[in-house]
């Protein structure tokens, strides 16, 4: 009998596809990719039309020596590596490093591990698509002309061995616009008034907000307002003007995608995007399943696409048609995206088999793998389920000319909401007051509820939302959504604090280079046109070496005017007036991974170092002594007294020397003027240019 062999990815995957075939294959791993670029130069060959060097990856000589020894012994090659353009380029590096050309190769996929997707790949063998292999190259040599082309001068600038990126220098970009606009924010007052009424006999308040007038809507902007309105109520009859029932249906969600997975993990189960992606590889390569053996439970996690396989949506009917019955079952397309960008290659993510319920296979999941194979379970599910529908009562209260409003909905009929919610679920209320309202009925005045608020800044970005962000632009891929801000967080770039991401000093200062500098490479415009006209390679329209052409000479050109400017304002070490106090030496500001410090310039033979404090020439309100840039742990920056501990002033916002002219209160700088640090204070000015 012909032997034939079957190279795979992961290790993971050989045990789990060994399983399926017969004893006439061996299945052995490649660990990834085998070649790359090597680290220690560019390895692009940019005056011979930008030609790659390929190397062996340190440590996988002995591999791919043993991949050769089980290549001689073999009649048939199937290179199985994964369903993207990743797998692809794998798969063409496999037949160039082991010497396949000329023996029976052929390159077969599958969306999920299962018995029945993996020896049906085997009658659908093709050859290696050339087009995806390109793809990939054309990513990973723009990157890697990015990354080694202005690394070296984010180095010298900052003083420490920094990175730039394509995709990770956009994203640093969108978190640094974001941090600015909250920054510049200025809180405006407004107030809502809510009057509470009784029925007669009635039990339950019925809690009314202010709408108006029968003109129409009002904004309540100010007390004075607000007064104005209260007293011309007073001793006024509240009396119900209209009550309308509405219906409407709550459409069932799509499928998971990488990105939408990613948001929602992130916003249900506190998952991270790297943690998400790394317990989704480990449902989609396979668990060892009691009394199964190892199965994989899920399809390919990474995909932009919301297509179902026809016998994934029959299993689903089936399924939903004998346990919930045939009204739970959706009815025509459902919802689809827009987007045009998306790429078909692949299904949504689903379970590879929805009759593996998760509670059936939860003794053999770890906790953080169960979770997420049951979110993804439900979220499938219910995208083939019927949409629930809501009963909504709405009623119009007159007193004199003001209309007050209230309303209470309650869901009539579940739907797909019998198996999921999402994160962001709205409340419904059953026994409201409201439903038992009559047009016409008057009702007993209670007592009013008024509140004093303030707008409230665009959000801090938190992982969800940065990829949610990546995605409506177009900047980046399914694969690259987690490594991109796994790197920003690395670097030091950026920094968490609870969900939230902030910008680090550090952060700022390669932002501020790249935009500088660099301008075309953060633009997420062209960065989302880059990412259309990859996509054009993959799907054979462009020539790969094109997109080089056309953008390496003004990468080229940038660089060459930084190197000339960056030499003339090279930062040379900045001497203070603290002294060492080991050799007596002035010390100076060194650059380090978290920012500044105080170094001794007598290294190596003094190494003493201190924390650098740096003034901003502002008393403190409190004690009277300096304020200082301080850090939190993470690299967040924000301003406290050098006299801590025993002076506990901070505040987010740089401060002022000038006091707030109307409470007295310390004022700091918000975008373009001078606000009270008291919100309910309110008061501003504009920054004068001698004081920005």
């Amino acid at each position: 009998m012909a032997k034939n062999l079957v190279i795979v990815e992961s290790p993971t995957k050989v045990k789990t596809i060994k399983k399926f075939l017969g004893k006439n294959y061996e299945v052995v791993a490649s660990q990834g990719h085998v070649r790359d670029l090597p680290k220690s130069s560019l390895g692009i060959d940019v005056d011979n039309d930008f030609e790659p060097r390929y190397i062996t990856i340190r440590g996988k000589g002995n591999l791919l020596s043993s991949l050769r020894k089980e290549v001689k012994k073999a009649d048939h090659i199937y290179l199985a590596t994964d369903p993207d353009r990743e797998g692809e380029a794998i798969s063409w590096h496999l037949l160039e490093a082991l010497n396949l050309k000329g023996k029976d190769v052929k390159r077969i996929t599958f969306n999920e591990i299962t018995k029945n997707a993996v020896k049906a790949s085997f009658k659908k063998p093709r050859d290696i698509d050339l087009s995806l292999v390109d793809a990939q190259q054309a990513r990973r040599i723009l990157d890697r002309l990015v990354g080694y082309e202005i690394s070296p001068l984010i180095w010298a600038k900052v003083k420490r061995g920094l990175s730039a990126g394509r995709v990770q220098s956009v994203a640093l970009r969108i978190v640094a616009e974001r941090e600015a606009e909250i920054d510049a924010f200025i809180p405006q007052e407004y107030y809502t008034l809510d009057v509470n009424l009784k029925g007669k006999g009635a039990k339950d308040k019925l809690t009314c907000g202010f709408y108006g007038r029968k003109s129409g809507k009002e904004e309540i902007n100010d007390k004075a307002s607000l007064d104005k309105i209260m007293s011309e109520l007073t001793g006024e009859q509240f009396k119900v003007l209209s009550v309308k029932k509405t219906y409407r249906e709550k459409k069932a969600p799509l499928p998971f995608t990488t990105s939408t997975l990613q948001q929602e993990a992130f916003k249900a189960l506190n998952f991270s995007t790297s943690k998400t992606m790394r317990v989704a590889q480990q449902l989609y390569e396979g668990v060892d399943i009691k009394g199964a053996g190892t199965v994989g439970l899920i399809t390919y996690l990474r995909t932009d696409s919301v297509r179902v396989s026809d016998e994934a949506k029959n299993m689903a009917h089936d399924f939903i048609s004998e346990n919930y019955g045939d009204d739970f079952l959706r009815e025509g397309p459902g919802k689809t995206s827009a987007a045009s960008r998306i790429q078909d290659a692949h299904e949504a993510i689903r379970p590879a088999d929805l009759t593996r319920l998760p509670s059936n296979v939860k003794d053999s999941l770890t906790r953080e793998q169960f979770r997420l194979y049951q979110l993804i379970w439900r979220r499938f599910m219910a995208s083939r389920m019927s949409n629930a529908k809501y009963e909504t009562t709405t009623a119009k209260i007159q007193a004199g000319e003001y209309i007050f409003s209230t309303a209470a909905s309650h869901r009539i009929f579940d739907g797909f909401m019998l198996v999921y919610t999402d994160a962001e679920e709205e409340k419904e209320e059953k026994k409201s007051p409201v439903y038992s309202l009559e047009e016409g009925q008057v009702l007993e005045f209670d007592s009013f509820d008024e509140k004093q608020h303030f707008t409230q800044p665009p959000a801090h970005f938190t992982e969800a939302s940065l990829v949610h962000t990546m995605e409506e632009l177009g900047i980046g891929r399914p694969s690259t959504y987690a490594p991109t801000i796994g790197t920003l967080l690395a670097r030091n770039y950026v920094t968490k604090e609870g969900r939230n991401l902030f910008m680090t000093e550090l952060g700022d200062a390669v932002n501020n280079i790249m935009t500088e500098w660099f301008p075309t490479i953060v633009d997420k415009t062209f960065t989302a046109n880059m990412e259309s006209l990859l996509d054009g390679v993959e799907e054979g329209k462009v020539e790969w070496k094109s997109i080089i052409r056309n953008f390496y000479p003004d990468l080229e050109e940038s660089v060459k005017k930084a190197q000339e400017l960056l030499e003339k304002v090279q930062i040379a070490d900045e001497e203070t007036d603290v002294v060492c106090d080991k050799c007596g030496r002035h010390m100076v500001i060194k650059y380090g991974k978290f920012g500044k410090f105080l170094a001794c310039p007598g290294f190596p033979e003094c190494s003493n170092t201190k924390p650098y404090l740096e003034k901003i020439g502002v008393p403190c309100p409190k004690c009277g002594k300096d304020i200082v840039i301080r850090k939190t742990r993470k690299g967040r920056v924000f301003y406290g007294c050098e006299n801590y501990p025993d002076c506990d002033f901070t505040s987010w916002q740089k401060p002022v020397e000038k006091a707030c002219p109307k409470c007295g209160k310390f004022m700091v700088i918000r975008g373009n003027r001078i606000v009270c640090s008291d919100q309910e204070c309110g008061y501003s000015e504009a920054q004068k240019k001698d004081n920005a």
